[in-house]
């Protein structure tokens, strides 16, 4: 790689954190990764930096977006790095209709993003926080917006209409939009490459599982179906979520602890899921341990989470018109061996057979199929949302023009 390589930069901007790696523009393993967490809190902020295997901590005086990407600014330049960023990619949680592809930011790009907050406030409103402070900061280099809902922008009206009054939808916009799009966008083609699919005729189910969870049918390379909704909330147990809940239940919640609609939204988004049935945790893996050791309440969210996880694969599975493989990524789905074995039970009416030594195996992004049946091969697939981010962001810069690539 010549020394003058361009270098893309990509962002994900949370409400209390920054996610970040500097990448070469023409691939290749990141240069520097970190994250800068409880920025806004009343807490003390923090940069956690890794360069190969160094890692390096330091407390951020200021506490706000702007200083933690004024700190991750410095560290690249101290590298001797920051002259080569060519293009910054964002992850933008919300598209709504407005954007079935990723885009480079423009001022009516900002304002289409702004417009379509409503429908993920906190999660906008800190992309676009993230975007604003590169934009200010280095007002000269190219920003690339890509979207969690756009790879769902091809599922068809019957899988994203809610039977609510039709008005709902036709003047505010109120559907099913589902999100992890750069996540499935990146599984679905690792999986066409790597179980030899026909891109043209085949048909897989992804599961990204972690803190947030979701499952997509993907049928010749684009979304069909997908468990999240208009909001993130729909769909899987998860983390601190509920997942699917009749609407009637919330009220009768409200009803019986005196909760107005933002604390029902807080409770069923904050404290409930995998933390609200165990009553100890929201983390799978602190789960795990406490069920060997016979905390029934752990041992209850793991059952209800892959209960629900395998309802909705079967479920989506007759939105393909073939049913090739079954894919696990994310944090949950690349390293829980126990998780995948109790989906995979759970669906043997599919013809899956477990191979334990193969999938004790897949851990730490290791990739492999972990079946011995005849039916759809079950797989891991580790995800790179950041990789596809910068790939975007080079495509749409064109960065991938040879002369650019070796200035």
């Amino acid at each position: 790689m010549s020394t003058q390589q361009p270098l893309v930069l990509v962002v994900n901007s949370g409400s209390s954190s920054v996610k970040f790696r500097l990448l070469p523009a023409d691939g290749g393993p990141s240069l520097l990764a970190g994250l800068a967490e409880s920025l806004g809190t009343t807490g003390p902020a923090r940069l956690i930096i890794r360069k190969g295997e160094a890692r390096h901590v330091e407390e951020l005086p200021g506490n706000c977006h702007m200083t933690a990407l004024r700190a991750i600014f410095s560290h690249i330049e101290r590298n001797g790095w920051l002259h080569r960023v060519a293009a910054v990619g964002h992850r933008v949680v919300h598209g709504g209709e407005r954007f079935a592809r990723s885009v480079l930011v423009t001022p009516d790009v900002i304002a289409d993003i702004e417009a379509v907050s409503v429908l993920a406030p906190l999660h906008n409103a800190a992309n676009l926080l993230g975007i604003r402070s590169c934009s200010e900061l280095f007002p000269a280099i190219a920003q690339v917006a890509v979207f969690d809902t756009a790879f769902h922008q091809s599922m068809p009206p019957e899988a994203y209409t809610y039977a609510i009054p039709f008005r709902f939808y036709r003047e505010h916009g109120i559907r099913r939009y589902g999100f992890h799009g750069t996540s499935f966008r990146y599984v679905a083609q690792r999986a066409v490459e790597m179980l030899a699919l026909d891109p043209k005729d085949h048909g897989v189910v992804i599961a990204h599982l972690g803190n947030g969870a979701s499952v997509c049918a993907v049928r010749n390379g684009a979304s069909c179906d997908t468990s999240m909704g208009l909001t993130p909330l729909e769909g899987l147990v998860m983390g601190t979520r509920s997942g699917d809940l009749d609407v009637g239940a919330a009220a009768h919640m409200a009803r019986v602890d005196g909760l107005d609609l933002t604390g029902v939204e807080g409770l069923l988004n904050r404290q409930s899921g995998l933390l609200g049935l165990s009553e100890l945790s929201s983390d799978c893996r602190t789960l795990e341990l406490a069920a060997d050791t016979g905390h029934e309440g752990a041992a209850l969210a793991l059952d209800v989470f892959v209960h629900r996880l395998a309802r909705y694969i079967g479920a989506l599975a007759t939105s393909l018109h073939r049913f090739d493989a079954l894919v696990f990524t994310g944090g949950i789905g690349e390293n829980s061996a126990r998780v995948r074995d109790m989906t995979l039970k759970h669906l043997r009416v599919f013809g899956f057979v477990l191979d334990a030594k193969a999938n004790g195996h897949m851990a730490g992004g290791v990739c492999g199929r972990i079946d011995s049946g005849t039916g759809p091969q079950a797989w891991v697939i580790p995800t790179d949302e950041e990789g596809l981010i910068a790939r975007d962001a080079v495509r749409l810069t064109g960065l991938h023009e040879p002369e650019r690539l070796a200035a």
